[in-house]
């Protein structure tokens, strides 16, 4: 039946044609911004994942500024390290010099204290954008390491980030003190312990201490003869009976302990610190000698010194105090003095561990740079994956865009000549009512 009020098939050429219409919309659409998810109604599951990475990306961005601006400072700190290790090297070469009597020990002293000051103008200078990493004086705790941001961490339960600590390495050539009438004293923060036959061993486990920035820990000795043997009390006694305690312990064998220290830290530098003394005043370490292990303070003898009685007490106290003064991490480059035989012999040993303290910290740093770098380079090829990722969910396929393309341009002059066509029907009606 033919009609003058419906045409189907005006109406289906007419949909046909919006269809394709709307398909060229969508295939224009595609070539003008070379996305085929462009926006959250195109395919909001695929479009939310994609603004998510999206965003990781810009994060990832500022993780990779974040870790060359920390590779950039850890790079002057390490080179800084360096610098001061030629110059102990140079240091000890002086030394050396200095062990011929032939020599003018004044001219070799006056050029280790020259270099002595260049040491001090290179770990002051050796800073990027404010921050010293070859400076651990602060008593604030946190200051002894810094944490740089080097990744973001994405679980089912959220995002974290993650961070590189970098802690700093105390190259400074500043003396320590301790308060010696102020704050907190404590005589015993450890227990006594008693030398007193050969092969004896006492061990005082540290690891019950509260190290913070800026408390001090000394070493205390007491020699007693009971009976007027071969061995010299007076020697190995740096505390007078009835002083004050906290006064000798300031003077005796001391260590401040830096922010970020341990136990171990303390009882390695207690034990340095006994060391240095027992050579500056000539004392025989098989008489007793004072070493770390782990977190413990080993006093032991090897040879006897004398008979039943006599006796060597080791006493451990601790000063908290906000006028103890941290020193630097090279402090002992200030007692080097080779005019005089016994200095000679002593600032020999001394700079074997100052050249050691200032190559670890270059080797410290150096790993802290090649790790930094490392990660750099994975962000890099991480960020360079996700825009990948990125691009196969959402991008446009150009090559297929434009063959769709032309596909629907037929399609469409096909579909507007069908809806010609079938608004041209009921023209064929007027026949039936010509006489």
């Amino acid at each position: 039946m033919s009609s003058i009020l419906t045409n189907n098939s005006a109406m289906v050429a007419l949909q046909t044609l919006k269809t394709i219409n709307s398909n060229m919309s969508d295939v224009q659409s595609q070539i003008s911004t070379g996305k085929t998810i462009a926006n959250a109604k195109d395919n909001s599951a695929v479009w939310a994942i994609s603004k998510v990475m999206e965003a990781d990306v810009k994060g990832f961005k500022g993780i990779s500024d974040s870790l060359n601006l920390g590779q950039s400072t850890v790079s002057v700190a390490r080179q800084a390290s360096e610098t001061v290790t030629d110059l102990l090297t140079d240091i000890k070469g002086k030394i050396v010099a200095a062990q011929e009597e032939n020599v003018d020990r004044d001219k070799i002293q006056a050029d280790i204290n020259a270099l002595r000051d260049q040491i001090g103008a290179v770990v002051g200078a050796a800073q990027f954008n404010g921050l010293n990493l070859l400076q651990n004086t602060d008593t604030t705790a946190g200051s002894g390491s810094v944490n740089i941001l080097s990744s973001l961490d994405r679980t089912g339960s959220g995002v974290t980030a993650s961070d590189i600590n970098v802690r700093k390495q105390d190259l400074g050539i500043g003396a320590s003190s301790i308060d010696a009438t102020g704050g907190t004293f404590t005589a015993a923060a450890v227990a006594d312990v008693t030398v007193n036959d050969a092969g004896a061993t006492q061990t005082m486990n540290l690891s019950g201490l509260t190290v913070a920035a800026g408390n001090a820990y000394s070493i205390t000795m007491v020699g007693t003869d009971a009976n007027s043997s071969g061995f010299t009390a007076g020697d190995y006694t740096n505390a007078t009976t009835g002083g004050t305690l906290q006064a000798e312990a300031a003077a005796g064998i001391t260590y401040v302990a830096r922010d970020g220290d341990t136990a171990a830290d303390v009882a390695a530098g207690l034990a340095d610190a006994y060391a240095k003394y027992a050579g500056a005043n000539n004392l025989d370490t098989d008489v007793l000698n004072i070493t770390a292990s782990g977190s413990n303070l080993v006093s032991s003898q090897t040879n006897a010194y004398g008979d039943a009685g006599d006796q060597i007490v080791v006493r451990l106290s601790s000063i908290v105090s906000t006028s103890n003064v941290i020193g630097g991490g090279l402090e002992d480059l200030a007692n080097i003095n080779v005019t005089t035989d016994a200095g000679v012999d002593q600032a020999l040993t001394n700079i074997e561990g100052l050249l050691q303290t200032s190559i670890d910290a270059a080797a410290s740093f150096g790993s802290a740079q090649g790790r930094i770098e490392t990660q750099a380079s994975f962000i890099s090829s991480l960020t360079d994956a996700l825009k990948s990722g990125i691009g196969t969910l959402v991008d446009a396929d150009m090559e297929e865009a434009s063959a769709r393309l032309q596909a629907l341009q037929v399609q469409q002059q096909l579909g507007v000549q069908a809806l010609s066509i079938a608004n041209q029907a009921p023209q064929q009606l007027l026949s039936l009512f010509q006489g």
